[in-house]
């Protein structure tokens, strides 16, 4: 694999995230030739309201289409509030897709893994990211599935088994050709 680049959107916003953190890990120990960049200033982003989008689509929304374009792959590093996605990613999900059919998400091969406390480390707000992603029009592999579930007070991206687990995915990401 050579100049793969994978854009991470991260669910949470705190500086200090487990999820960040993990994919911090991911940028040092990324395979040869894939480099990995954090989407920043998701927090700028208003919800989507189809009544902004258009000609005058806020900048920060513009910045994350164009990002999203850009990146070869999509990697969603991501916890699980309440059971579900944050809605920090759901936002940057829906304005990726637009306009409609022809937005910077369609097609593009994504990822979804993510760490968040309790016993099943976020597999539902994976689950779903997973199914918005896809409705979206990424190209979503179903067969990464990485959702670590962590104690309070521990860190994840502390632990080296833990962090291989997540390069692994990145690496399949990064191989991805589609379906055959």
């Amino acid at each position: 694999m050579t100049d793969t680049r994978v854009l991470a959107l991260v669910g949470s916003l705190r500086a200090d995230s487990h999820n960040r953190k993990i994919v911090e890990a991911i940028q040092a120990q990324a395979p040869a030739g894939v480099t990995v960049e954090i989407a920043e200033g998701l927090h700028e982003i208003p919800f989507y309201n189809e009544e902004l989008d258009g000609e005058n689509v806020p900048a920060a929304a513009a910045a994350l289409r164009e990002q999203v374009a850009k990146a070869d792959r999509l990697l969603i590093v991501t916890p699980e509030y309440n059971g579900s996605t944050p809605a920090v990613i759901a936002n940057a999900i829906d304005w990726a897709s637009r306009p409609y059919g022809a937005g910077s998400i369609k097609g593009k091969p994504t990822a979804v893994v993510g760490t968040s406390v309790g016993q099943f480390g976020g597999a539902w707000a994976l689950a779903n990211t997973k199914k918005s992603a896809g409705i979206a029009g990424a190209a979503v592999l179903e067969d990464v599935d990485v959702a670590h579930a962590y104690a309070w007070g521990s860190d994840p991206a502390a632990e080296a088994d833990v962090v291989a687990k997540f390069v692994a995915a990145v690496e399949k990401l990064a191989v991805y050709e589609g379906i055959a």
